[in-house]
């Protein structure tokens, strides 16, 4: 099930939200309950089998926190089995078939080949199960007696299948004690609408442009190549960042505060700031719970590089289990160490807006390409290698369809809207925004009724 469908819009969140709300906020738990049960169906709907494994990575997790946590000596101990636990599990889901993969294709033998099916969400779940026990390790919070609501914090449906990763230390008083407010709801369902808006009014369009000319294009010219790669540009932060809305809105509406995952990342002018901007909650995850543990940066020269390098080879296995995303994590450790070593990469306003947005694309062009060698043929289309034609009939077809769309998105992955509302605020002029709303929910509805294209990209992660 996807925030942006119409079952999930129509008949699960009313369901729930009339549920949750008829049981009184006195009782706590039954609510949690609710929230657990509506959950656990919430993922069931599209992986009924794989329930059972979160169900048993989350009772093995609460199991060792409370033996970590009432152990004097063997603290360590008890903190790698856990994490040896959890690391294992998206190992044989995630990369036992990749690994077998090139295992088959190095000793040309296809009995080696090992098929596994990925859970959806995996690698969003399990670093939420070591966020828990690092938390508990570190003594940031108390490991939880009751199992339940340690299923709830993994489980809980809005940040459940994409993020954001959530803390456990983040959430773990609201579990217990939250208290359910009128403006929350609202400012829930606000949130939500406006990330259903970016994923279905936008991002699903620009994944359509990025789809045929990356799939489909036979020869792209070069200003067709470099329109494809805009297009998946946007996609991605539309698509991510209206998730993380959704999810943050969701969360907002039954009395969880979770932290903002993205702000404005294209907007960075450098790629140190990007990611700073972009998808937050995993660059701090890697920061607190690996890169500092490390050393950091208060390390000899050549064991910070190491350090930095770890994070990122981390960071691009993580995103999937393909040469492209090892491929891609390597090329944004090269890049944050060049911006280190060369800080004038971000000090020239201009240069380093057009530097950072032109070393993001390259990098995307890896991330959604099947494999290196189609991002390298792309890379040298969008370069004109082999005598590429920069522009054709085919590119004018394409930009004459899409080019309203294509600036809009630029426009709304600025600040610009934001600041015009916030400005409508101050003016006390709020029904501007109420009636901008009612109008993306209303045309959002539309798309969700009619439409049957709804990829999201995270989901496979």
């Amino acid at each position: 099930m996807v925030f942006s469908s119409a079952v999930f819009v129509l008949l699960f969140l009313p369901t729930l939200l009339g549920v949750y709300y008829l049981i009184p906020a006195r009782r706590r738990g039954w609510r949690n309950v609710i929230l657990l049960v509506f959950s656990l169906g919430f993922y069931a709907y599209g992986e009924p089998k794989f329930v059972w494994v979160m169900l048993a990575a989350i009772t093995v997790n609460w199991a060792l926190g409370l033996l970590l946590e009432r152990s004097v000596h063997h603290r360590k101990m008890w903190l790698v089995t856990a994490i040896a636990a959890d690391v294992g599990l998206l190992a044989i889901f995630k990369y036992v078939s990749f690994l077998s993969e090139n295992l088959a294709r190095i000793s040309a033998n296809k009995d080696l080949l090992v098929k596994i099916a990925l859970p959806i969400g995996i690698s969003f779940f399990t670093f939420q199960l070591m966020s828990y026990i690092f938390d508990v390790y570190y003594k940031k919070s108390s490991a939880q007696k009751n199992p339940l609501n340690v299923a709830l914090y993994i489980a809980l449906f809005p940040q459940l299948i994409a993020g954001p990763i959530v803390r456990y230390q983040q959430v773990a008083d609201e579990i217990t004690g939250r208290r359910e407010t009128f403006d929350d709801v609202t400012i829930g369902m606000q949130r939500f609408i406006y990330g259903l808006g970016k994923k279905v009014l936008i991002a699903n369009y620009m994944a359509q442009i990025a789809d045929n000319v990356f799939d489909y294009a036979e020869n792209p010219c070069v200003m067709t190549a470099w329109l494809g790669v805009i297009a998946y540009t946007l996609q991605i932060y539309f698509d991510f960042s209206g998730y993380s809305d959704m999810a943050i809105g969701l969360g907002r509406m039954f009395g969880f505060h979770f932290s903002e995952n993205f702000r404005y990342p294209y907007i960075a002018k450098s790629v140190t700031e990007f990611w700073r901007r972009w998808h937050i909650s995993l660059s701090t995850w890697f920061r607190d719970y690996v890169y500092i543990p490390l050393g950091g940066n208060r390390v000899a020269k050549p064991r910070w590089v190491l350090n930095l390098l770890t994070v990122w080879l981390l960071t691009g296995i993580w995103h999937g289990a393909n040469w492209t995303f090892v491929l891609w994590g390597l090329l944004y450790f090269v890049l944050l160490l060049l911006e280190k070593c060369i800080p004038i990469l971000s000090k020239a306003i201009v240069v380093s807006r057009i530097y950072t947005l032109t070393a993001i694309m390259l990098a995307w062009v890896f991330f959604r390409s099947p494999d290196i060698a189609s991002a390298g043929r792309y890379i040298g289309r969008m370069f004109r290698s082999g005598g590429t034609e920069v522009f054709d009939g085919g590119f004018f077809t394409y930009w004459q369809g899409t080019y309203v769309l294509v600036i809009l998105a630029i426009v709304g992955a600025t600040p610009l809207v934001s600041k015009i509302f916030a400005w409508l605020r101050a003016k006390r002029m709020v029904i501007v925004e109420q009636i901008w709303l009612l109008a993306v929910f209303g045309v959002s509805l539309v798309e969700i009724v009619s439409s049957t294209y709804n990829p999201f990209i995270y989901f496979n992660f």
